[in-house]
């Protein structure tokens, strides 16, 4: 049986991620408080980077004509 991982909110793991890097360049932490933070930061940082492969995959194959992959960049619309 193939195991998947839970899906996370990525705009809330991004604003945690934003906040522990505030928190440690803020320069209040202690060590093991920074190094606890730091961990949870590579953790978060990791979690949110297979969310976006994954969100690259997804975008791949809806891309995908006949038995190719067309790869087009994503340009975002300017308002």
């Amino acid at each position: 049986m193939e195991q998947t991982s839970p899906k996370i909110d990525f705009e809330q793991q991004l604003a945690n991620l934003e906040s522990l890097v505030t928190s440690l360049e803020g320069g209040d932490l202690t060590l093991e408080e920074s190094l606890n933070s730091f961990e949870e930061g590579v953790k978060i940082a990791r979690e949110c980077q297979r969310a976006l492969q994954s969100a690259e995959q997804r975008v791949e194959l809806l891309m995908k004509q006949g038995d190719e992959i067309v790869s087009q960049p994503f340009v975002p619309e300017h308002n």
